[in-house]
C-alpha cells in the first residue's frame, strides 16, 4: 500500500490497543476517547484491507496480519520516540519529571533512602513513585513506560535490558539471645540445626519459601506473613528465625538486638539487577537516573 496517506497516530492506536488487547485501555495511555480510538481503528482496516482485531470476551484479539505488522509498528515508534528524546537534553536541576519504580518493600528499605538522597542533591525536583507489581507484568510494563526502571531479584523478568547492582546471599536472623546460640557467636548452621528452628515466613518473596520447602522445613513454620517489614520487630520478641537477605540482615544485626547466621541454605546466592526497555535506554531522563542508580549502588 502507499503509505504516503498514513497518519502517524492511527500505528500509535494500533500498537496500544495490540499490546492492551483493549481499545478502552489504549485510549486511556493515549488519552483518547474510546470513541476516537475506535473511529482510528477503523480508519487503519480501511487503509489495509484487514479487520486488524476481533471482538472477544474482555477485549479484542489481533488477526495475523496485525499479530505481523505489531513488532514493526512498535520498532519504527520506538526508533522514532529515540530520535525525538535525543534532540532534548535532560536537565536534572530543572526537571520536574516523575520516575516510576518497581521495587518490593524491602527494596523500597533498602534503596529509597540514600537513592533520595543523592537525588535532593543532584535533581531536587525529580518525583519518586513506587509501583510493586506481579514479576510476570513488569517487562510488559518497563515496554509500555508505565515503569520506567525495576530493581531486583527478579528471576522471571526477561526480555530487558539489565545490570546487575550487587550480590548476595540467603542467611538467617535471630534474636541476640537465641536459646541456640547460647554459648555459640553467630555459628553455620547445618540442617539438624535448621530443623531445631521454628520461622516466620514471608509470602511475598517466593525465593524464601522454595528454601523453605526445599529443605522441608515448611511444618517449622509458625507465622506466614505478607511482607517482610514487620518481621524484625518479631524476630526481636520471639525464638522465630527469618531467612532473609544476608546485606539486610546485617542492618538489623547493627541495631544490636539480632544475629545474622550463615546456615546450609540450597542456591541461596544472588543478584539485583537494575531492569530497563530497550525502547526507553537513549531515552535522556533514563539513562540520567539509570547512571544514578548505577553510582549509589553498584558494588565495586
Amino acid at each position: 500500500m502507499d503509505i504516503s496517506g498514513l497518519d502517524l497516530n492511527l500505528l500509535r492506536v494500533f500498537d496500544a490497543v495490540f499490546r492492551h488487547g483493549s481499545v478502552s485501555r489504549a485510549a486511556q495511555e493515549l488519552g483518547l476517547s474510546q470513541p476516537a480510538a475506535s473511529q482510528a481503528i477503523t480508519r487503519l482496516r480501511q487503509l489495509l484491507g484487514d479487520p486488524l482485531f476481533e471482538r472477544m470476551h474482555g477485549g479484542v484479539r489481533p488477526t495475523p496480519r496485525a499479530e505481523h505488522l505489531a513488532q514493526a509498528v512498535r520498532t519504527a515508534l520506538a526508533t522514532l520516540e529515540v530520535a525525538l528524546a535525543e534532540a532534548h537534553a535532560f536537565e536534572p536541576l530543572q526537571a520536574r519529571k516523575r520516575f516510576r519504580l518497581h521495587l518490593s518493600d524491602i527494596g523500597e528499605a533498602r534503596f529509597l533512602p540514600p537513592l533520595m538522597q543523592a537525588l535532593r542533591r543532584r535533581a531536587p525536583h525529580v518525583l519518586l513513585e513506587t509501583l510493586p507489581m506481579p514479576m510476570a507484568e513488569i517487562a510488559d510494563a518497563l515496554d509500555r513506560g508505565s515503569l520506567d526502571l525495576a530493581i531486583g531479584f527478579l528471576p522471571g523478568v526477561s526480555g530487558t535490558q539489565q545490570q546487575v547492582l550487587l550480590s548476595d546471599h540467603y542467611a538467617l536472623l535471630l534474636r541476640k539471645g537465641h536459646p541456640l546460640l547460647q554459648g555459640r557467636h553467630a555459628p553455620r548452621m547445618d540442617l539438624e540445626s535448621l530443623k531445631a528452628l521454628e520461622y516466620v515466613a514471608v509470602r511475598s518473596h517466593s525465593e524464601t519459601l522454595r528454601i523453605l520447602q526445599a529443605l522441608d522445613l515448611e511444618p517449622r513454620v509458625r507465622l506466614s506473613a505478607a511482607h517482610f517489614m514487620a518481621v524484625p520487630s518479631i524476630v526481636r520478641q520471639t525464638d522465630l528465625a527469618v531467612i532473609m537477605p544476608a546485606e539486610i540482615a546485617a542492618r538489623f544485626e547493627g541495631e544490636g538486638d539480632y544475629v545474622v547466621v550463615d546456615a546450609a541454605l540450597p542456591d541461596s546466592r544472588f543478584d539485583v539487577s537494575l531492569h530497563w526497555s530497550w525502547r526507553f535506554a537513549r531515552e535522556p531522563a533514563n539513562q540520567w537516573m539509570r547512571q544514578l542508580v548505577q553510582e549509589v549502588f553498584q558494588q565495586e
